[in-house]
């Protein structure tokens, strides 16, 4: 037996027999269960297990055996070494699973697990139809007969095909193989015996009639749509299938007569109803009878097409006697269906009464009984009225005591809410009372650096205009240091006393500079620009990206003898700090002065 095609079998009949893989799988195996049960002998004490997977197409069959050292009964046990050999985990007590191969089936026992499988599919497919039909009860289906005869009629519905019987027709109908009919589904019966314990256990059993009142009524509701929308109510039905039935019906519109809705304008609604009970000779009669809650009136109308005079109820009883003219009584008696039909459909052992016999018995007249009935309807309609006037008025009552309690609670809910406010102002009152801790003092922020523009040196100011000042300061202080120089030889070379100056010590006095004229000139005309550009503004100059990329020209340091002591150099650093812009107030003349004082200076040096 092959694994693979036994599960794509459980697949196809799934889908042939509309039921689920699941219950189909079951199926499969409780049929190898129980047939593998018959291999290993047929003792009930023998524990065999079975899984069927269809999504992994694999199918594990076996027996359970207890685990011991010496086997009494192999059938149920097996020693330890054998059981180790299939799994090596095994232990004495335990019970082993020893699988079983479904290759070494023979034929026999595969045609056994057929039959078992049958068996178990018939089972779950009636389980399923009862689960399908249960809820079908009191509707009408359309089926196709598939078989037919002088006593059954056998009509596929769908799932399943039910069976009518010649009870279940109506009067002498006959039918065809492929005939389309309409049936009633009556009631459907389980074969679960705590469902239904007079059923046999063969599945559940699907009564379905064409002769019921139901299967009328929906007829009725198929045909007329003031009966479909409501607007009609069906109040009862008698039926005698095949002969005659009696329809009791009520408007609820009283500008919608309830008759004249069923029977339509010439017959027609009631003729397409009449042409669906059935295909026999005798056609079946239908009376439309107007509902009445007064019993006599709706008796002499349950009694039509009887001419009823009038009336004698006995409600002790549940009797009546119709009152009929004299000449019709003997024609009357003859037709017993429309006697039996009109008292099942009120629920009164009705008799006729002759005219002759009723002589001296007070009896309801038509007209009495139309009166009557006016009368009761207008009772019953002040019942109603003051029946729901005390249901509005009761809901009224609850409403205001819904009311009060609502407002009960919201005053009790304020009043919780004005002590509480109370017990919290009372307890921020004390708390004020006693001596708060003190804060934790706040870290002193540190003040804000702040600049003037105004305080900042010439150096920060014009740090380029500074350094030509020093500069030129510096070239007229060697100059004049210079001339003090060649004065004081020229005064020891007029005296015989001293020493002549040697040329050595006068070349050390060589003061060297690697700035040219030139270089100079052109410094002093761009300061001279910069000062008549920004002249008459209090307000520092922006500094120019060039200006503070340039290198302050550093005047080249004496290598010869000094010419000052330490306490002139810092008298002389004292100046050039107190002097912020040598040129801020000098006139074009000055500067003039200054060309001719380092005209004079290189001069002298050549």
């Amino acid at each position: 037996m092959d694994t693979k095609q036994i599960v794509e079998a459980v697949k196809e009949l799934a889908a042939s027999k509309s039921l689920s893989e699941e219950d189909v799988g079951i199926a499969l195996e409780e049929a190898l269960q129980k047939t593998y049960l018959k291999v290993l002998g047929g003792w009930e004490d023998a524990e065999v297990y079975c899984h069927v997977d269809i999504e992994k197409g694999t199918i594990e069959l076996g027996q359970m055996k207890t685990v011991v050292d010496e086997v009494e009964d192999d059938y149920v046990e097996i020693e330890l070494a054998e059981a180790k050999k299939i799994n090596k985990k095994a232990k004495v007590g335990e019970k082993i699973a020893i699988p079983a191969e479904l290759s070494d089936f023979s034929k026999a026992i595969a045609m056994a697990v057929k039959s078992n499988l049958r068996q178990r599919l018939a089972e779950a497919e009636r389980s399923a139809l009862y689960t399908i039909y249960k809820d079908h009860i009191g509707e009408m289906m359309v089926g196709v007969v598939e078989k037919a005869d002088d006593r059954n009629v056998f009509v596929n519905i769908g799932r399943t095909t039910v069976e009518l019987t010649r009870r279940e027709l109506i009067g002498d109908e006959y039918f065809k193989v492929g005939d389309s009919i309409k049936v009633y589904i009556q009631e459907v019966k389980s074969a679960n015996e705590a469902v239904n314990p007079n059923t046999k256990k063969r599945g559940p059993q699907i009564e379905a009639t064409r002769s019921s009142e139901g299967f009328l009524k929906r007829l009725f509701e198929e045909e007329i749509h003031e009966i479909y929308d409501g607007t009609v109510v069906i109040k009862a039905i008698a039926r005698q299938a095949g002969v005659r039935s009696k329809v009791a019906v009520y408007s609820n519109n009283e500008d919608v007569d309830a008759t004249g809705a069923c029977i339509g304008q010439g017959g027609s609604r009631i003729q397409k109803i009449v042409g669906q009970l059935g295909n026999g000779k005798g056609k079946e009669k239908i009376d439309i009878i107007n509902y009445s809650p007064f019993a006599p009136l709706f008796i002499m109308e349950a009694v039509r097409p009887s001419q009823a005079l009038g009336v004698i109820v006995v409600e002790e009883d549940k009797t009546a006697e119709v009152v009929v003219p004299n000449d019709q009584i003997i024609a009357y008696n003859r037709y017993k269906a429309n006697l039996s039909l009109a008292s099942k459909l009120t629920g009164y052992k009705i008799t006729y009464l002759s005219e002759e016999d009723a002589e001296g018995i007070d009896y309801i007249t038509r007209e009495m009984a139309l009166k009557m009935a006016e009368e009761e309807k207008r009772l019953q309609e002040r019942e109603e009225y003051a029946k729901k006037s005390l249901e509005e008025a009761r809901r009224r009552e609850e409403a205001r005591r819904a009311a009060e309690e609502e407002a009960r609670r919201l005053a009790e809910e304020a009043e919780e809410a004005r002590k509480a406010a109370e017990e919290a102002a009372a307890k921020a009152a004390s708390a004020k009372e006693t001596k708060a801790e003190p804060l934790p003092e706040k870290p002193a922020v540190a003040p804000k650096a702040s600049a003037n523009p105004e305080e900042f040196p010439a150096e920060a100011i014009n740090p380029a205009a500074a350094a030509l000042a020093a500069v030129a300061e510096a070239k007229r202080r060697e100059a004049e240091e210079a001339a003090k120089r060649a004065a004081m030889a020229a005064e020891q070379a007029e005296a015989p006393e001293e020493e002549p100056v040697k040329e050595e010590e006068a070349q050390t006095t060589d003061v060297k500079t690697t700035t040219t004229l030139s270089d100079l000139e052109r410094e002093l005309d761009e300061t001279r620009e910069r000062k008549t550009t920004t002249k008459g503004s209090k307000r520092p100059r922006k500094i120019t990206e060039e200006e503070v990329k340039r290198d302050p020209i550093k005047p080249t340091a004496p290598t010869g003898m000094a010419i000052y002591t330490e306490e002139e150099l810092a008298a002389m650093n004292e100046e050039d700090e107190a002097d912020i812009d040598l040129y801020d107030d000098e006139e074009e003349s000055d500067i003039d002065e200054e060309y001719n004082e380092y005209d004079r200076y290189y001069d002298d040096e050549n």
